[in-house]
């Protein structure tokens, strides 16, 4: 079973789990994946930063872990 991410993870750590996970970034309107903020925010930090839905972002980005396709 694929690892679950939550809202609290941090951005790089999200990515470095799985680097095809970046286009769900960008789809969502997250620009600054190698930011230095990256290392420092969480997805809901992020989120909220950006003005978007974290709970949208965290169940895509599982639903590609867990079916292999966005």
């Amino acid at each position: 079973m694929a690892a679950k991410i939550t809202k609290d993870m941090l951005v790089s750590d999200v990515i470095k789990m799985n680097e095809k996970l970046v286009p769900i970034f960008f789809a969502h309107g997250l620009h600054c994946i190698g930011c230095v903020m990256a290392e420092h925010e969480s997805l809901e930090e992020a989120s909220e930063a950006h003005g978007l839905d974290v709970d949208s972002l965290v169940e895509d980005l599982n639903s590609y872990l867990e079916k292999g396709e966005y």
